[in-house]
């Protein structure tokens, strides 16, 4: 029988969500176009909007799941970049809903999304929050991996899974962003 090392997993996610939180978040936000975001919520609304994206991440969790181990190795890397993707298109467009802008920066973003993941963000976006947001990523999506290795119900967990999640995002941030119109309606 061989032994889990347990502590090598925790390095490689360690080492993982640091090259994520450093290099890869940057790349997929700047490739975002935030006014086709403003332009979606306008034509759509903002739940018909984030109902898209939740059903764009279903897709690749569907696909990742659906031929078992061979589709999951080649799958979850595609999925877990569209599983981000589309968090952080929710995410904008919550904001632009609720602010009105949408040209948002990234430190500014970063932040929302650290607060929409529960993670303590702070006065500043630092290096240590980043990889705290990209670790708990990975963890959400690693949780998932093994039930995705049998096929069509891996689909169905894969697809199902990853709606959820954005459907759950989108409610954190609308909440956080409630709460902060609130609190400044109070203010004045």
């Amino acid at each position: 029988m061989k032994t889990i090392k347990f502590k090598k997993i925790s390095t490689d996610i360690k080492s993982q969500a640091q090259k994520l939180a450093h290099q890869g978040f940057r790349q997929i936000f700047d490739r975002i176009d935030q006014l086709n975001i403003k332009k979606g919520v306008d034509r759509l609304g903002l739940d018909k909007f984030i109902e898209q994206c939740a059903y764009l991440a279903a897709g690749s969790g569907i696909i990742s799941g659906s031929g078992g181990a061979l589709t999951v190795l080649v799958g979850i890397p595609f999925d877990f970049l569209n599983l981000i993707t589309q968090q952080f298109r929710v995410t904008l467009a919550v904001t632009y809903y609720t602010k009105g802008n949408y040209d948002i920066g990234y430190e500014e973003f970063m932040s929302l999304v650290a607060t929409s993941l529960k993670v303590e963000a702070g006065v500043a976006l630092t290096k240590t929050m980043m990889e705290a947001i990209a670790e708990k990523m990975l963890m959400v999506l690693g949780t998932r991996t093994a039930e995705r290795l049998v096929p069509v119900i891996g689909a169905a967990i894969g697809g199902a899974a990853n709606y959820i999640f954005i459907k759950r995002m989108a409610a954190s941030v609308k909440k956080m962003h409630l709460t902060v119109q609130s609190a400044t309606i109070a203010v004045s």
